[in-house]
């Protein structure tokens, strides 16, 4: 239960190794046969139908160990960006995603999301450089004047996207889409409580690195918007 990266790579593997087998091989019987059969995709295929029985069985007894949870969802992404971006499986074949948008799994990978996104947010603005730009000494990389928590914080955004976005369903990325506002709209209080702790120096540096934040994330979402 706690290392699904071993048969996650297993199957992995055992699709890299057969490939030349198949092509060569099986492929051609197939097409002197007459087939539209895909020798390499339909073992593909088989191999994750054994993946999704294994995370059916396995999922419901990690649901209530964050850790754990967590550690599978992590490794079903990398195996399915390996496997669409390496293997060239389908997305109209069956897929890790859709055991994962299942309800009750799904329910508690957003709450997981949640949870973990709150706390990188409690870190990145407690750090030591939440408040100082990472480009500080580069001027021309650094006109924004971006403080570190703000570039941090669209970079957690930008990992949730890239989590969800092989969903299979809409109705599920917009789930995903409304943690992302809720995660804007909690930043933008924490922003606020700091800002009016530093209401006495209007001028200080951190007063001038929360409106530098705050400019930058503005920026940032309107692009986004753009590019949808």
């Amino acid at each position: 239960l706690n290392k699904p990266e071993w048969y996650l790579t297993q199957v992995l593997m055992w699709i890299g190794n057969h490939a030349k087998f198949l092509d060569d091989k099986i492929q051609p019987i197939l097409d002197k046969a007459g087939s539209s059969v895909n020798a390499g995709l339909e073992f593909s295929r088989a191999l994750v139908m054994l993946i999704l029985e294994k995370l059916a069985a396995d999922i419901p007894c990690l649901l209530y160990d964050d850790t754990l949870f967590c550690h599978l969802v992590d490794e079903v992404l990398l195996f399915e960006r390996e496997l669409y971006s390496v293997h060239g499986y389908l997305s109209s074949f069956p897929s890790c995603m859709h055991i994962l948008s299942e309800e009750s799994c799904f329910q508690r990978w957003l709450t997981v999301e949640k949870k973990f996104a709150l706390q990188k947010m409690d870190s990145m603005l407690s750090s030591e450089a939440a408040w100082i730009s990472q480009y500080k000494d580069i001027t021309d990389v650094d006109e924004m004047k971006v403080p570190d928590c703000a570039e941090t914080f669209m970079t957690l955004l930008l990992v949730i996207t890239d989590r969800y976005k092989n969903l299979p369903t809409a109705s599920r990325k917009l789930q995903f889409l409304g943690l992302q506002k809720e995660l804007v709209d909690d930043f933008r209080i924490r922003l606020t409580q700091v800002m009016k702790e530093e209401t006495r120096a209007s001028l200080g540096f951190r007063y001038c690195a929360i409106l530098n934040a705050v400019n930058y994330i503005a920026t940032v979402l309107v692009d986004w918007a753009d590019n949808v």
